[in-house]
């Protein structure tokens, strides 16, 4: 008698239940949203691992300061087309903080191929003579301050006068470029735990007496900036320094790869939180953003690294010239995008990050 009565009431009650259609379509769509969520937050990753993490991470520099982009804006969808052909990216190394960090003593391009096979960073020497204009012919690194100023220093005409020194140099577009400070280096390298670097052979701090023996260690913020500072002491001076860098910014990519940062939406989210402050947006913020999300189309994020060949100094001549054997060919490469085959047909030129 009960289960007749309950029967008969389940049926009166039946017509009463709203449809599940609608309630099932709503979970579906919050199920696609979510994984597009969680799709965003991994290519936004490796758009920061590259343009970020692999220059080092540093602030991006352009005509007026605006923070750092929301993650949500970092991370989300665009109707712009993502960018095609060679890109290349110029990276500045401050020699110092503040308002006193106006040498630029590590000159970094970044080349990423048409084909999206991996980037290539080519170290371009601080002392390199090269013709800056407005300015005749000095060190490459002159240029950097002299475009600043004394009266109203201004960072951002440092890099613009960098920039087309560079591009004279070379015949290639700037398609971005980003300044690196030591705080930055500090930060970012804390923030993943540590960056591991392979040494080659012993280099002693003439800064703080610190010994980074030969072979593989994981340098912390303070001891990474103290490594990346070495110049003297060096058999090949500022070529070791560059060389030393490029294997920073190998080690710190393979590090927030290995440690899955990428895929974390928390971590992911604490380390843009430690490194925001110290970005400077785009006013075209779109193009900036059109940039970053060249990454996810990378097949390798491991970088080759190519230093500018130089010629041996003479005794009256403190500035370095370029190598005349290699430099045109090397430079011409670059232009054709064909830095692979240059860098098969030279690999003692080379070092990998693997």
């Amino acid at each position: 008698m009960i289960e007749d009565d309950l029967r008969a009431a389940f049926a009166r009650h039946e017509p009463l239940t709203p449809p599940t259609g609608p309630l099932r379509a709503a979970i579906d769509r919050l199920t696609i949203r979510r994984r597009r969520r969680r799709r965003r937050w991994q290519a936004g990753g490796m758009a920061l691992a590259l343009l970020g993490v692999l220059g080092i991470g540093v602030p991006l520099l352009t005509p007026e300061r605006g923070g750092s982009p929301p993650a949500t804006e970092l991370l989300g969808e665009s109707a712009r087309p993502v960018p095609s052909g060679p890109l290349n990216i110029l990276l500045l190394g401050l020699d110092g903080e503040g308002p006193a960090a106006t040498r630029a003593d590590a000159v970094l391009l970044v080349h990423i191929p048409a084909d999206r096979s991996r980037p290539y960073l080519v170290s371009l020497p601080r002392g390199l003579a090269v013709s800056i204009p407005g300015h005749g012919t000095d060190k490459l690194n002159s240029a950097f301050p002299a475009g600043v100023g004394s009266v109203r220093p201004d960072i951002t005409k440092g890099y613009e006068l960098t920039r087309r020194t560079v591009v004279e140099l070379t015949g290639v577009r700037m398609d971005a470029g980003l300044v690196l400070t030591y705080r930055a280096v500090r930060t970012l390298t804390d923030a993943v735990g540590g960056v591991p670097v392979c040494l080659s052979d012993q280099v002693r701090s003439v800064h703080t007496r610190r010994v980074f023996p030969a072979g593989c260690q994981r340098l912390d913020g303070a001891a990474s900036v103290d490594l990346l500072r070495q110049r003297y002491g060096l058999p090949e001076g500022s070529q070791d320094r560059d060389h030393n860098a490029r294997l920073f910014a190998a080690g710190l990519v393979r590090q927030v790869v290995d440690q899955g940062v990428l895929t974390d939406p928390v971590r992911l989210a604490k380390l843009l939180a430690a490194v925001g402050p110290d970005l400077v947006a785009s006013p075209d913020r779109a193009a900036v953003l059109d940039l970053l999300r060249i990454a996810p189309t990378l097949r390798s994020v491991d970088p080759v690294g190519l230093g500018l060949p130089v010629a041996s100094p003479t005794a009256r001549d403190t500035s370095q010239r370029a190598d005349p054997k290699f430099v045109p060919e090397l430079l011409k490469a670059l232009r054709e995008d064909r830095l692979e085959e240059w860098a098969a047909r030279h690999p003692t030129l080379v070092d990998r990050a693997r």
